[in-house]
């Protein structure tokens, strides 16, 4: 089965108690269950991974080319919109990229508006809630067997 890395940064640990407006109920529990079964369906293993640290968010993607991971999908959660180390480490792996958030950050605050990861991404997924993960594996496996 092929291998896909998704992960997780900042706080993303919090959800079903963070803003539960925003976010939603579920937990990351919750989600990474969604994400198995539907990568399993896919006929994808997906490696799931949740930090609050930048550094080691930026291993985990160069890991994941170290692995023959096929492809990632990121929900960055605040470093979407700081971190020009998230975007150099994602075009530096050569791999097609999802990147995912749970709200649509174009209906929130002017400073989420923008992100640093979109332009190294193949497609970019956002206010879908916890769905939007499963979407974000079926685009991944679809670009994955269009290569």
């Amino acid at each position: 089965m092929a291998l896909v890395y998704v992960l997780n940064g900042p706080n993303l640990n919090m959800l079903g108690v963070r803003e539960t407006s925003v976010y939603g109920t579920i937990d990351l529990a919750g989600i990474e269950k969604l994400v198995h079964a539907r990568a399993e369906r896919l006929g994808m293993t997906a490696e799931f991974r949740q930090t609050n640290h930048e550094g080691v968010l930026l291993d985990w993607v160069h890991e994941s080319h170290a692995r023959g991971a096929v492809g990632m999908v990121i929900n960055p959660g605040a470093l979407t919109h700081t971190s020009i180390a998230l975007h150099d480490a994602i075009k530096a792996i050569s791999l097609p990229v999802i990147e995912l958030h749970l709200s649509n950050v174009f209906a929130r605050e002017s400073f989420r508006h923008h992100s640093w990861v979109s332009p190294a991404a193949k497609g970019v997924i956002c206010g879908f809630g916890p769905k939007g993960y499963e979407l974000a594996l079926e685009a991944l496996a679809s670009s994955v067997s269009a290569q």
